[in-house]
């Protein structure tokens, strides 16, 4: 059975993330939380907005215009400071880019230092890099943008009516997906531009993760995890995507793709964590409901143990090995 060690804090959990095997815990005061050997605590800003995990370190932006790299010993390294604005996104990039996003500008922060700006007409609300070579996508009003910060090459524009607000490539490069401000998301197949609209979703959809080899792609949005199937050239067009971990009641609003097996874990808005499999929907129950809904997971490298966070402050790590 799962043995779930939890650790109450207080205050909303933005993200969590494992560095060198430790489990941190970023929360919207600016404290990131960590387990190692014992509860270490560490103030990274002044009101926490957005986080990402290179693997290595913690990026966080915060309301204090700073961006900050958070280490496993808990030292913190200011990468950028932008004045008194808030920083909205943010996003880990290849050779320790660092991606970040304020108003209608997005900045990309090189691992020497430099620092470039991209205007935009209005407000950026996403941000991702993709897998391969060092290409930007910067989610907008009525599309997204493809920048390519190491030249001075015209970024691309994907046009699509809307309030487009998270951004992800799949983790072939072959397809771009956002999710709107509407119930629902969008996609790009990148060799021709061909559109992929996924409608139907209940509530907006605010969490998404691929599976390990980005056959699928599950999120929240729905009272089950609705998993898109992208193993087809022209991604889930025409395909019915699976429902699982389905309880008619409660609205999934967190997502997290186990890294080795075709699993995902499935985080609820009365706090209760399922994990289930792609292939036949088996369900394992991992955190029984709490105070809050599930506002981030992640699991560890080897997929033994995920760290989760909720709204009310719910935190903690589950040992499915156990």
């Amino acid at each position: 059975m799962p043995t779930v060690a939890p650790l109450d804090l207080d205050g909303h959990c933005v993200a969590t993330a494992w560095l060198k095997d430790i489990p941190h815990f970023a929360l919207a005061d600016g404290v990131v939380h960590r387990l190692d050997h014992g509860h270490k605590r560490v103030e990274a800003h002044d009101g926490l907005l957005a986080a990402a995990c290179d693997g290595g370190r913690l990026l966080t932006g915060g309301e204090d215009g700073k961006v900050t790299a958070v280490s496993p010993d808990g030292s913190i390294e200011l990468l950028a400071e932008i004045g008194r604005k808030w920083i909205t996104s943010v996003a880990a990039g290849p050779q320790g880019a660092v991606a970040f996003a304020s108003g209608r500008i997005a900045y990309v922060r090189f691992a020497d230092g430099r620092l470039r700006e991209f205007q935009h007409p209005r407000s950026v609300e996403g941000l991702a890099f993709a897998p391969k070579g060092m290409r930007l996508a910067v989610a907008r009003y009525n599309g997204a943008t493809l920048h390519f910060p190491a030249t001075e090459s015209k970024p691309a524009e994907l046009e699509w009516a809307g309030a487009h607000m998270g951004i992800t490539f799949s983790p072939d490069g072959r397809f771009l997906v956002t999710t709107m401000q509407e119930n629902a998301l969008h996609g790009w197949k990148l060799a021709d531009g061909k559109h992929m609209r996924m409608a139907g979703y209940p509530v907006k959809v605010k969490s998404f993760s691929w599976s390990s080899k980005g056959r699928w792609l599950a999120t929240s949005g729905a009272p089950a995890a609705i998993v898109w199937p992208f193993q087809a050239k022209d991604g889930p067009m025409g395909k019915t995507p699976l429902e699982l971990g389905t309880r008619g009641d409660t609205m999934v609003t967190q997502v997290c793709c186990h890294p080795v097996e075709e699993i995902v874990a499935i985080g609820y808005a009365d706090g209760m964590v399922l994990a289930a499999r792609f292939a036949d929907s088996k369900e394992v129950l991992l955190r029984r409901a709490g105070k809050g809904a599930v506002t981030a997971m992640s699991w560890d490298a080897e997929g033994r143990r995920l760290a989760f966070g909720s709204e009310t402050g719910e935190c903690g790590v589950v040992d499915i090995s156990a």
